[in-house]
């Protein structure tokens, strides 16, 4: 028996793949079409073996979808842009290209000994000019649409990684990537109006399967509120103070109110010079705090008394004006009411600075009204201390004071949402150039369409530290206006990287163009993508950019859909010993380690087998192993089937037709069912353990064990190509199994011979009967009156009626 050499089975399947470009996807609009797609690697050293497990999913998915008529689009491409790669060239003296293309080569490789069924000749690389003058391209129409402007913003700065970070790519107070904590700085930057489709992207009806869990992360992000705006008014500066709050029933009970250190009419307070110092202190200490509601919720609540007291606009009262560090001006009007007998932050804030407590709502169990409150009441309640609105309930009062305070003028019913603006400005060099342009007599100049790309240098010295190194490249900044021919400067911010990725999915749709960044027709054919799988960590961010800019492109009508993914599978992590795989913790499995060992048909089955894709998977030598066994027995038992000879029996053939047909027709189940490979690949198991047992008595016939043998090695091609490749070939036949049809299924092959049904007597259950399937009422019957547990029931009894649910039941009605 021939040796299962897995190496050299795995580099002939792989040359030859590559060789007769068998993946190679076509745009043909007559055939249905399947567009699956693994999120795109960043370009760090090599892939880990949660990368592996990602791309062993796809790839089952894409050959089976071959396999069942598909036209199936399978690109791959690398998110190659962003501050890892700097970082890298700083440490390593090396420039981040030189660096960055190293390391797609070294990916490369380790991808196509995955044996993944990628079109490479669609592959997307998004440091290339050639993909990212697009990135220009759409910032310049996202420009004339109005969606891009710049401002003076405070800006979440990592000092690691030194760079501006979104607010979604702040986390907990530290940086996503680096894990230190961020700093504020005020900086001049580029922001894309994400909040004009806030309801938009509250809008999934064009989603078919996401979890709901990412669903409930984008609507918590987007953070709609319903509420009212209030108008305080504050006499001795002459204006007035809007807040934005959802309690509007606890209005008679705002005993403060506190603006954001940002607010504008913190300058109007300064300017009037009453406490300036202490305030000008207060402001100096707090400038470096957090800009995200995680940061407030986390600090110190602190604050400071301006002099200056509001109206309130319901009961007149003054009320005093407070400046306080957990109050966002990213959020609402920047300034809150604070009522906090109802409120719990408030109420400690109170506690702190002794400001009083007023209670507008009653508690049901309270008896009486508590002189002093230990803990905000903000449950429901009777209102009190409300004027004439005394004895409503407080939901009834929402909408009472709502209405009164639009009739008074003094407000309005209003929407609030957590989403801010998207900051895309990083002071970094390796990302996609800004094409913009300022000149002193112009002002601010897109570049035209027809200069880009505006390329990144390649001669520029990198040091990692504050602004861009594009400032200290003379040939790249200084330029000429486009407008007046007069002295210019470029804009040297570069794009945050998820600008990159916001489309990348649509250039893999458009095959091999250059004038255009993607084939509208064609784009219009593959997508949206019909199954994209990544993992859950990209639930806000990078998923949340992409449904928006698809929801721009449809809009400006560069697509004709408004979704870009249909299906999301956020698949679980690699881990082992309890923990994720890393470095520091000294428990990383290298992918490359377990191919030379095992092959990578065995890694991809062990990947496969371990764990259902959406939860994390325990690394496991003995499950390996134990998967490096079933593959070698699969080889050995083809070396069997090749040498069977028998006539076998017609029972022996009916048996084992019922062996293949059920497990073919569970396998589909479970791959088209929420994609169950464990349990499918459990099935294959008892599949090969029952086939052996019948070539051991050898019960079937040499012809029905090859045509049965042939639709397993089909069945379990998705998941162990090369193996199954190579046994196809030994059978005698030619061409690759993605050109195969996924194997049919007899129905009549998926009914037991012989099956157990309940019988009932009156309603009731009086026993089981083992029977012919298909058998007739008649003949159950029969048999069921014949049985001792039945017939003991129905001495001296009469039979008015049987009701008998073919295949599982009978009920037999006597008197």
């Amino acid at each position: 028996m021939e040796k299962y050499n897995f190496r050299e089975i795995e580099e002939k399947w792989q040359k030859r793949w590559e060789e007769e470009e068998i993946y190679r996807a076509k745009f043909l609009s007559d055939k249905k079409k399947f567009y699956v797609l693994e999120m795109f690697p960043y370009t760090s050293a090599q892939i880990h073996m949660g990368h592996v497990r990602n791309y062993t999913i796809g790839d089952v998915i894409s050959r089976f979808f071959m396999m069942n008529g598909f036209n199936v689009l399978h690109p791959i491409g690398y998110d190659a842009f962003g501050m890892p790669a700097e970082n890298a060239a700083i440490k390593q003296k090396i420039h981040p290209k030189d660096w960055t293309y190293k390391n797609i080569e070294t990916i490369r490789k380790q991808l196509k000994k995955l044996g993944i069924s990628y079109c490479w000749e669609r592959e997307v690389i998004t440091c290339d000019s050639d993909y990212y003058r697009w990135n220009q391209y759409f910032f310049l129409q996202f420009y004339k649409k109005g969606l891009v402007y710049k401002k003076l913003s405070p800006a979440n700065w990592c000092p690691s990684c030194k760079t501006v970070l979104a607010n979604e790519q702040v986390v907990d107070g530290v940086c996503w990537r680096c894990g230190l904590e961020v700093e504020q700085k005020e900086l001049s930057q580029w922001f894309v109006k994400i909040t004009e489709y806030a309801e938009k992207l509250l809008d999934f009806s064009g989603i078919k399967n996401w979890p709901e869990r990412v669903i409930i992360m984008q609507k918590n992000w987007i953070g709609k509120s319903y509420g009212t705006e209030v108008h305080f008014t504050i006499p001795e500066l002459n204006k007035e103070l809007i807040v934005f709050t959802t309690r509007p029933d606890t209005l008679f009970g705002a005993t403060y109110v506190v603006l954001s250190p940002r607010h504008p009419m913190v300058q109007d307070i300064l300017k009037k010079g009453r406490l300036k110092s202490e305030i000008e202190k207060f402001l100096l200490k707090v400038k470096g705090q957090g800009l995200t509601v995680e940061a407030t919720i986390k600090m110190e609540k602190e604050g400071i008394y301006t002099g200056f007291d509001a109206i309130n606009p319901v009961n007149n009262e003054k009320i005093p004006v407070w400046i306080g560090n957990y109050v966002l001006m990213e959020y609402g009007t920047g300034a809150i009411m604070a009522v906090p007998a109802h409120d719990q932050r408030d109420f400690e804030f109170a506690q702190k600075y002794k400001l009083p407590v007023k209670i507008v709502i009653k508690n049901p169990e309270w008896n009486g009204i508590p002189e002093k409150l230990e803990a905000a009441y903000e449950g429901e309640g009777k209102m009190i201390n409300s004027g004439q609105f005394n004895g409503l309930s407080n939901r009834e009062f929402m909408e009472v004071i709502t209405e009164y305070l639009t009739e008074q003028g003094k407000g309005r019913k209003a929407i609030c949402y957590s989403l801010r603006d998207w900051c895309i400005s990083r002071q970094r060099y390796w990302g996609t150039p800004i094409p913009i342009i300022y000149c002193k007599n112009c002002g601010t100049v897109p570049v035209p369409e027809k200069n880009l790309p505006v390329t990144l240098p390649y001669n520029v010295n990198i040091t990692g530290q504050g602004e861009s190194p594009l400032k200290n490249l003379p040939e790249f900044f200084h330029c000429k206006c486009p407008q007046c021919g007069g002295d210019a400067e470029r804009e040297t911010d570069t794009m945050d990287t998820f600008m990159d990725s916001s489309w990348y999915f649509l250039r893999y749709a458009s095959g091999d163009i250059k004038d255009k960044p993607f084939d509208k027709e064609e784009v219009n054919y593959w997508m949206p993508v019909d199954q994209y799988i990544g993992g859950i960590e990209h639930a806000i961010l990078h998923l949340l950019y992409s449904r928006f800019f698809i929801k721009v492109l449809n809009d400006l009508g560069y697509v004709n859909f408004k979704e870009p993914f249909k299906n999301l599978l956020c698949q679980g992590m690699v881990i082992k010993d309890g923990a994720k795989m890393s470095k520091s913790k000294g428990n990383v499995v290298d992918p490359d380690d377990m191919i030379k060992t095992y092959g990578v048909d065995t890694l991809r089955l062990f990947i496969l087998f371990a764990a259902p894709p959406e939860l994390d998977l325990e690394w496991s030598e003995k499950g390996i192993e134990g998967t490096w066994r079933f593959i070698n027995r699969v080889w050995n038992l083809n070396s069997n089937i090749l040498s069977y000879e028998s006539q076998g029996t017609d029972t022996g053939d009916i048996n084992v037709e019922r062996i293949i047909n059920k497990t073919i027709n569970s396998i589909t189940e479970d791959i088209t069912k929420d994609f169950h490979f464990n349990t499918a690949i459990a099935k294959m198991m008892e599949f090969v353990n029952n086939l052996s047992k019948s070539i051991e008595k050898k019960e079937c016939s040499r012809e029905k064990l090859v045509s049965v043998w042939q639709r397993f090695i089909k069945t379990l091609s998705p998941f162990t190509p090369h193996i199954c490749e190579e046994m196809w070939e030994l059978m005698g036949n030619k061409g690759s199994l993605v050109a195969e049809k996924w194997p049919e299924i007899n129905e009549e092959y998926l009914i037991d011979e012989n099956i157990s049904i309940a019988v009932q007597i009156n309603g009731k259950l009086r026993g089981r009967i083992t029977i012919p399937a298909g058998c007739s009422e008649k003949d159950v019957v029969e048999m069921a009156v014949k049985e001792p547990s039945i017939s003991r029931w129905l001495k001296d009894k009469t039979i008015l009626k049987k009701i008998y649910i073919q295949n599982k039941i009978l009920n037999l009605i006597i008197k």
